[in-house]
Order: structure tokens, then sequence, then C-alpha cells
């Protein structure tokens, strides 16, 4: 697969996985949009955060797991893959960093701003919860 480039394919994926820690150390994994921000000083830079956000999708509580996980320990794995019956076209691509929950300012505001452009459906499902921003501190990747 010539090309390949993990940075793109992540951040053009449209779902990644979220890995938390559970406070007994169990591991807790969830499907989310998100969006990223490469720095504001160089737009070439790699990906420096990634931010996915609690929204008005169903739910039976905005104190989700993956909220009180992170209060607990921030450091969180994001997981994008694609897979084909074609096998010489599957890749992977995996972002460990350390997570923060802003309910409110400029990080939650970026943070919906980068949601509400990269997902036409935040133009109707309002953004009501707090933002997780992920400071990247690791990338992982491969291709066949």
């Amino acid at each position: 697969m010539g090309g390949f480039d993990p940075k793109a394919s992540f951040t053009q994926s449209p779902v990644a996985r979220l890995a938390t820690i559970t406070p007994d150390g169990l591991p807790h994994l969830v499907p989310v949009v998100f969006a990223v921000s490469n720095s504001p000083d160089s737009p070439d830079d790699p990906v420096r955060t990634v931010y996915t956000a609690i929204d008005a999708k169903p739910k039976t509580t905005q104190r989700l797991r993956r909220l009180a996980n992170i209060e607990s320990n921030p450091q969180v794995s994001l997981l994008v893959d694609h897979y084909a019956d074609d096998w010489t076209q599957l890749w992977w691509v995996r972002v460990d960093g350390v997570a923060a929950i802003h309910r409110d300012g400029a990080v939650l505001h970026a943070g919906h701003r980068l949601l509400r452009a990269k997902y036409p459906q935040y133009q109707t499902v309002p953004l009501n919860g707090p933002v997780i921003a992920v400071a990247v501190a690791r990338w992982s990747s491969w291709h066949a």
C-alpha cells in the first residue's frame, strides 16, 4: 500500500475507539467521533490534540464512565482502523496521550468548532456536554 500516511488516515477517519482505564485497572473501550488540531504555529506539524465531545445523542446520563475513568487516570488511547477483504488494504493507527476534560472555556469552544466542521450532523445534534482533549504523546501504526 504505497504512500500510506498514518496521520492523514487517522485524521480523515470518521470514527475512533477511545480506550480508557477504569479505577479498578480494567480497560474500557467506546466508539467516538473526533476531530484533530495541528500546532497553531505550523499547520504542517503533526496532530497535537484530538478532541471528542459528549453530545446530545440519547444516553442514560452525561456522567459517562469514560469521564470518570479520565478523571481517575488521564492516560488514553484512540484507535482507527481499516478492514477490507483484500488484506493488502489493511491498516490501523493508534494515538496515545493524556486526556483532559473541559466543561467551559477556549478548549471546549475549539473542540466544538472542529467537530462541527468535520461532522454535518452537529448542525442538528447539540454539543451540550464537555469536550475531552487528548494531548498526543505517541503515534503507532501498521499497514499491509
